[in-house]
């Protein structure tokens, strides 16, 4: 049998002749970004091979790779199956060890009253572990003092984990990493397809509990706590990630009408779930709002108060799946829409995670001058989300990418600045401009640096994504009969969310213009929220009763969603 050998991970793996390499891959542990699954058509999971193990593969996907990667080794490793032994270099960008995840989120003035109480009985020098009016447990000698918490942001991309003394809400420490379901399926609706079967249900459930227990773990040496002071553990996520964090299949969110099996608000032993914390300790799951709309918006809800506040606000979570809430007349309304993996670098020619030598910040001076910001101050090797939105935000905003999202040709261009006042000093300033469009393949992109470049390609895929959310927002406001103007503050969540600039936003028309200055960044509010749960246990009925008050508009069930939707591409 082939053995196939990686190099950065210094891994061999076995596997029968005719696997691709991404399955081996996948075998080993060893993720390889897949964003189409293995289909084939997103051309994300090159890999490079040299001269004698090309001999001992079979290629395809050849029409996803330049000639000059051809020349250098490259190949799709979903589409290469594997005929004899071979070495693997995987590409920098597919490694992800220096992605950036975002930890912090906004959060309000709480009262700390957690479920976890401890009581010392001091004759039978016995201290009782308390949850609510139950005892979980007893331990020897006085132990209120170490008294313990945790919550794990479960996000379809990337994990993220913080322990808390119950005592004072004083937050321990926090560790983030990327979700290692992302090696089987990159999506939520991959991952549901994939785990509708038992095997990958298990992959999938068995996968991201090890890497939460990896994740604690990592938290409580570093900072000298003994895992087993901590009592219970709060897990805020998707509804896809709440099913496959509590070994539930998921199928019934793949069909129509996309009912979960599970509602959240329940407790699990952590035990029967292997999560290495008190042999005693318990596992909390917040309220599901629906199938699409999950426990990290209803976490999201309770950080920022919005199912109390007085204004109209709205909150979206921008991601891969746009999720969106608006409070009005102290009513809730929510609703969800695929954007697809764009907004994370995804589907772009150079896009790539918020990682070293991704470029994170773009912006055109008022001389025409090209800014960016890369991340690790080092030579920029691709674009992670928030500098894409930026890239086409400026592009459209200098009359580079037009209101179709087309790229105006240069002559046009030369045309429209010469029609404006002081056009022959405006054309001089839009040089520069010029001299970045250049042919690859036969086709105009625009050079962002020297080896990263803007397809009209990738245009369209910030179109559809930035489409889909415009369309929810839309949607959204037309149920309550509110115009954008209307709208009091947008709060914008999530890890992605957190790096965007309102400017973009609003440049490319993801965001209504009547926002500008009305727009706040809150960060990760699906684990600042569940911090919020684990602290106070009266948060968890008053967001039950919240919950079951909240209208969700179903865009599938809208007559006029195209025209909407296709309205909204629009720049």
């Amino acid at each position: 049998m082939p053995e196939v050998f990686f190099y950065q991970d210094n891994k061999t793996v076995t596997v029968s002749e005719g696997t691709t390499i991404l399955n081996a891959a996948r075998n080993a542990g060893i993720v390889i970004e897949s964003p189409c699954n293995g289909n084939g058509t997103c051309g994300k999971c090159k890999v490079r091979l040299d001269r004698d193990s090309l001999q001992n593969v079979i290629t395809g996907g050849r029409h996803n790779l330049s000639k000059e990667e051809l020349v250098k080794g490259y190949v799709l490793s979903c589409e290469t199956k594997i005929t004899g032994n071979i070495k693997v270099e995987i590409i920098g960008g597919q490694k992800n060890n220096t992605l950036k995840i975002l930890s912090n989120g906004q959060s309000f003035d709480l009262s700390i009253d957690p479920l976890i109480k401890k009581v010392y009985f001091e004759g039978e020098n016995q201290t009782r572990v308390f949850s609510g009016d139950k005892i979980l447990g007893t331990e020897e000698g006085d132990t209120r003092d170490r008294i313990y918490g945790a919550v794990v942001d479960i996000g379809t991309t990337t994990l993220v984990a913080s322990i808390v003394d119950l005592k004072d809400g004083r937050e321990i420490g926090t560790a983030s990493t990327l979700n290692p379901q992302a090696v089987y399926a990159q999506d939520v609706l991959s991952r549901i397809k994939f785990s509708s079967e038992s095997d990958g249900l298990q992959k999938m459930y068995t996968e991201v509990i090890r890497e939460i227990n990896h994740l604690i773990n990592e938290i409580a040496e570093s900072n000298g706590i003994s895992k087993e002071n901590i009592y219970e553990i709060v897990l805020s996520g998707n509804t896809c990630m709440i099913h496959l964090c509590s070994n539930i299949n998921p199928r019934s969110l793949g069909t129509y009408p996309y009912t979960p099996e599970i509602s959240g608000a329940v407790y699990f032993d952590a035990a029967e779930h292997n999560i290495d914390i008190s042999p005693f300790g318990i596992i909390y799951l917040p309220p599901i709002v629906s199938g699409y709309v999950g426990a990290d918006i209803t976490s999201g809800i309770l950080a920022s108060q919005l199912h109390k506040t007085k204004e109209t606000v709205l909150f979206v979570d921008i991601g891969t799946n746009g999720e969106m809430v608006i409070a009005h007349d102290r009513k809730l309304s929510a609703t969800s829409t695929a954007a697809g993996p764009a907004f994370e670098g995804m589907n772009i020619t150079y896009g790539m995670r918020a990682g070293h030598g991704a470029i994170e910040f773009f912006e055109i001076d008022e001389d025409g001058n090209v800014v960016h910001k890369v991340i690790g101050d080092v030579k920029a090797t691709g674009i992670c989300g928030s500098g894409l939105l930026d890239i086409v935000g400026e592009l459209v905003a200098h009359g580079i990418i037009n209101k179709s999202g087309r790229f105006v040709q240069r002559v046009d261009l030369q045309r429209n600045e010469a029609d404006e006042k002081g056009g022959t000093e405006r054309i001089s300033k839009k040089k520069d401009f010029e001299e970045r469009f250049i042919k690859q393949e036969g086709k105009w992109v625009y050079r962002i640096t020297d080896g990263v470049f803007l397809s009209q390609k990738d245009v369209r895929q910030v179109q559809l994504a930035k489409g889909a959310v415009r369309a929810g927002i839309e949607f959204l406001l037309k149920s309550k009969g509110l115009k954008s103007a209307d709208v009091d503050r947008v709060l914008v969540a999530g890890s992605f969310g957190y790096h965007l600039r309102e400017k973009s936003l609003i440049n490319i028309g993801l965001l209504p213009k009547e926002f500008a200055g009305k727009v706040e960044f809150v960060g990760n509010t699906s684990k600042s929220g569940a911090q919020a749960f684990l602290l106070n246990k009266g948060y968890r009925r008053e967001m039950e009763e919240a919950v079951k008050n909240i209208e969700v508009l179903e865009l599938a069930n809208c007559k006029d969603f195209e025209e909407v939707f296709v309205q909204s591409l629009s720049f």
